[in-house]
């Protein structure tokens, strides 16, 4: 009886430490977080903080935008989003790089286009620079 009550234990111990996020796990969510915000408020500050410079942005349209033009877009409405709601995310972390796959439907109100709705399938490379988390490369597919 009492090596089963090892086993047990054991058995529970280790299901519990294999679903618990990692502080970095946590730190990717919590940005991926901030960034959906930040999309929809069209917030400057925090969509600078949160891109890196060297973002390489791609739209499911084939589209690629830099930083830059990915915020400027943003700022001005010609890429507007009025609701973004994520599921289905995983977050896979390589020492400084996290890979972030999830699904993205979003309302949007593009100046221009008026009223519309899109359903993603995103990729996005999160990279560790200066002890933060920083948006390296965003894919987007049609689903």
């Amino acid at each position: 009886m009492h090596k089963i009550t090892w086993i047990i234990c054991f058995i529970l111990l280790y299901s519990v430490s294999g679903t618990a996020q990692s502080k970095d796990e946590k730190d990717i969510a919590a940005a991926v977080e901030q960034l959906r915000l930040a999309m929809i408020d069209a917030d400057k500050n925090a969509l600078e903080k949160l891109a890196s410079p060297q973002l390489s942005y791609g739209h499911s349209s084939g589209y690629i935008d830099t930083r830059d033009s990915f915020i400027a877009d943003l700022l001005s409405r010609k890429s507007d989003f009025t609701d973004i709601t994520l599921t289905d995310q995983t977050v896979t972390i390589v020492d400084n790089t996290a890979l972030v796959r999830h699904k993205l439907a979003g309302k949007t109100n593009d100046i221009g286009k008026g009223e519309g709705a899109v359903k993603l399938s995103i990729l996005l490379v999160w990279v560790k620079q200066e002890n933060m988390w920083k948006l390296l490369a965003r894919q987007a597919v049609k689903i």
